[in-house]
């Protein structure tokens, strides 16, 4: 798919690699909208790439379906979605105050699988209704990582939800492949985001150290740049890239 003049959706855009993601596509021509709950931020990113930026909580299907409507017809049918919104906050299953309160497990599987899912299911629907772009209608990417493949103690509604949209990239892909509209997951490995800034320099540097080649932490810039290829490679479809540096998570 082309970019240039394409609209694109991607929440969790006003920062780390959502921002990042918006900056590279936004280059490549794309009408970017950004959906976030951070509107300083978001207006900021959107007015340096001359994008739009739209409050929005991924979690909530009216604010979801509101800011796809806002960006539709500032930019026209969105043909991209890139779900970058999400988080976490590790706890173990079972810790020294007794078993995990269930809202931690459900808050944290909600912002990150349920948000991402809800954001799909509207944007397809868009998509779906549109006219096809040459050989296809429309792009649908979801961040997963690889804590869906090795998650740590600590993880397991980060690792759950992550795994659910690993599973997902599939078969919601053999779902739209009729109408020609893609999708596509990417699990990124240990990048230098926001959660990470506020880490003392000791503690980035011993997660680098466990990262074979390059033995560095992952800069947003890489995971946009991949975002941008499976954007233009129409071939790709179903499948969730570990952009990793080939690390393998240890326990803990």
């Amino acid at each position: 798919m082309n970019l240039d003049q394409t609209p694109v959706l991607i929440t969790g855009g006003a920062s780390g690699l959502g921002e990042a993601t918006a900056v590279q596509l936004a280059a490549q021509g794309a009408k970017v909208a950004i959906l976030d709950i951070q509107m300083d931020r978001a207006r900021e990113v959107a007015q340096r790439i001359g994008g739009l930026a739209l409050h929005c909580d991924v979690t909530s299907p009216e604010s979801a379906e509101q800011a796809i409507t806002q960006a539709r017809e500032a930019h026209g049918v969105a043909r991209v979605l890139v779900n970058c919104a999400g988080g976490a906050k590790g706890r173990r299953v079972v810790g020294k105050d007794g078993p995990m309160p269930l809202e931690a497990f459900t808050s944290v599987v909600n912002l990150n699988l349920f948000g991402s899912f809800n954001m799909a299911r509207l944007a397809a629907a868009d998509m779906i209704a549109a006219d096809p772009l040459g050989e296809e209608r429309g792009l649908i990417l979801f961040t997963s990582s690889v804590a869906a493949y090795e998650g740590q103690i600590g993880q397991a509604a980060y690792t759950a939800a992550k795994g659910a949209l690993a599973a997902l990239a599939i078969q919601m892909a053999r779902e739209f492949a009729q109408f020609g509209v893609r999708v596509m997951g990417v699990a990124p490995g240990i990048f230098l985001t926001p959660l990470l800034y506020t880490a003392t320099p000791e503690v980035q540097q011993s997660l680098a150290a466990s990262i074979p080649f390059p033995n560095r932490l992952g800069k947003p810039e890489e995971f946009a740049a991949l975002i941008e290829h499976i954007v233009a490679n129409p071939y790709l479809n179903g499948e969730v890239i570990r952009l990793d540096g080939a690390t393998r998570l240890a326990p803990r």
